[in-house]
């Protein structure tokens, strides 16, 4: 099983590939608190619309599983202009993962990735 780790930070694009859910989720986790570090805190202005940091995606940083005989896990984390993140489930409709009590984002997505992995 390969699971694949595109991260998305502006218009660059990096692709990985793991044997391991454990070992991609690692990787995810440090590249997104790397990018929250330095995310610009800005106002960006449009002509007809103000766009506050937290309602920009700096980075979008996603976990594609295995295709081959089951139906594709997609998941990942959004990093917004404000340093906060968000985990996510789902590509073309994706749906926020809330935490449950003390979780952060990168808890909440392992458990729901791996109950998903282990539902297979």
């Amino acid at each position: 099983m390969r699971w694949k780790l595109t991260v998305r930070v502006g218009p660059k694009v990096k692709r990985h590939t793991f044997t391991a859910i454990a070992e991609a989720l690692d990787e995810l986790e440090a590249r997104a608190r790397e990018v929250a570090r330095t995310a610009p805190d800005e106002v960006v202005d449009a002509k007809f619309k103000r766009f506050e940091p937290v309602e920009q995606v700096v980075a979008r940083l996603e976990l594609a599983g295995p295709e081959r005989f089951v139906p594709s896990v997609r998941a990942g984390v959004d990093v917004r202009g404000d340093g906060s993140m968000e985990a996510y489930r789902g590509r073309v409709r994706r749906e926020v993962i809330a935490a449950r009590g003390s979780e952060n984002p990168f808890t909440a997505l392992r458990r729901t990735l791996m109950q998903a992995d282990q539902a297979r």
